[in-house]
């Protein structure tokens, strides 16, 4: 069976057809610019790379130039839309709504649509995304598998906050957590990699990329994550200021003149690495201008690497022990230095870096010495695969 990935951004939208025999991508591509002009970028695999400069006012226009793309005698990889078998929709928040992926149905759009007040920027998109698919395969099942379900399994000491308990009560404010289909890959493969059981496992996941989350997982199950009510809290990251002192806020807002809404702004699009380092948030940019002497790049890349290390500290001593920690998402599995930083603070641990396999990038690989006592994997991500697993799963 062939599954349709969707991946629905307010102005773009992700795809990829799998065959969920092999789980080899067939086809994949991005359309960009919906709402203004339009772009269409589609990867057949053992084809050339097609463009488009197309017109796309919706996102229903932009679905409907991926079929035909897909289905294209030219550039093509199926012949008709019947070898579509299922669509697989990535959903930003589930809310408590939502423990699993499910089968979209009337009444499951209805609930996403209840927890747009919790992704604002990106539920609705989602949702368009859905809308779309349905309107042009309305026979076809479709799944929604949400970034938050992975870590509904948290307990109440690691979900809640130091808040009225109220605030929880009536507006669900708590920890969400998100990257959770990425998460949730990566961390069933580790277990599968350390010959454990997930009955009998203890890891902890650390997605790092431009925007960054770690995940602490008991017995196959989030037990803890970084990122909170929304996925600005936690780690530092390439344009977000991780967690930081709430009273920071009010203060940046009377000393700059300036509203509460332009302050998070400032967390969410100005600060991080970028805006420590005044360079990028680009880490291969951070690292040249450290060996160039910015002080500022090298106090950047520290204070990346000190708090993942406080975090990975931090869930070894809520799991009580760890059995290993795996690096994934663009810096994880790419950023060898980073790495090596990190895992510079875990010595504790009985961890012995590989020097040699550390510098490998991009695949699969174990990066602890074999008499490591906790061992350490760099584990590529596949989010995509994960939804179509998911989604097969269901129908």
């Amino acid at each position: 069976m062939n599954v349709f990935v969707v991946n629905c951004g307010s102005s773009s939208l992700k795809y990829q057809l799998i065959n969920s025999d092999t789980e080899e991508v067939i086809a994949k591509g991005l359309c960009e610019r919906i709402g203004i002009d339009g772009r269409l970028t589609h990867n057949p695999v053992g084809k050339e790379t097609y463009v488009s400069e197309t017109a796309m006012p919706d996102h229903k226009t932009a679905v409907s130039l991926v079929l035909d793309a897909l289905t294209d005698s030219e550039h093509g990889v199926i012949n008709d839309l019947s070898e579509i078998g299922a669509v697989g929709h990535r959903v930003v928040h589930g809310g408590e709504k939502f423990a699993s992926s499910v089968v979209i149905t009337d009444a499951v759009i209805k609930a996403i649509e209840e927890c747009n007040d919790l992704a604002p920027l990106h539920n609705p998109a989602n949702l368009i995304g859905i809308s779309a698919c349905k309107a042009l395969m309305p026979d076809v099942p479709m799944v929604a598998v949400f970034d938050t379900a992975f870590h509904q399994s948290m307990p109440e000491k690691a979900y809640m906050y130091g808040l009225p308990y109220g605030y929880y009560e009536n507006y669900k404010v708590r920890k969400y957590g998100f990257h959770g289909t990425s998460h949730s890959f990566v961390s069933k493969r580790l277990i599968e990699l350390i010959g454990k059981e997930n009955s009998e496992s203890k890891v902890i996941i650390c997605h790092l990329g431009n925007g960054s989350s770690i995940t602490a997982v008991k017995d196959g199950k989030s037990v803890d994550t970084s990122m909170g009510f929304t996925p600005l809290d936690g780690l530092i990251m390439g344009t977000r200021s991780g967690s930081i002192d709430p009273a920071v806020v009010q203060y940046l807002a009377d000393k700059l003149n300036v509203s509460l809404d332009e302050v998070i702004n400032i967390l969410n699009k100005k600060s991080g690495v970028e805006g420590i380092s005044g360079v990028s948030s680009d880490f291969r940019d951070l690292h040249s201008a450290s060996e160039a002497g910015n002080k500022r790049a090298t106090i950047a890349l520290e204070m990346f690497a000190y708090r993942v290390a406080q975090y990975i500290g931090s869930y070894v001593a809520a799991m009580n022990g760890v059995d290993a920690i795996a690096f994934t998402a663009g810096i994880g599995e790419n950023n060898t230095a980073m790495r090596r930083m990190i895992i510079g603070y875990l010595e504790y641990l009985g961890i012995s870096l590989d020097k040699e396999a550390n510098e490998k990038r991009g695949e699969e690989i174990m990066i602890s010495t074999k008499d490591s006592k906790v061992k350490v994997y760099v584990i590529p991500t596949n989010e995509e695969l994960a939804i179509a697993r998911e989604t097969l799963a269901l129908i």
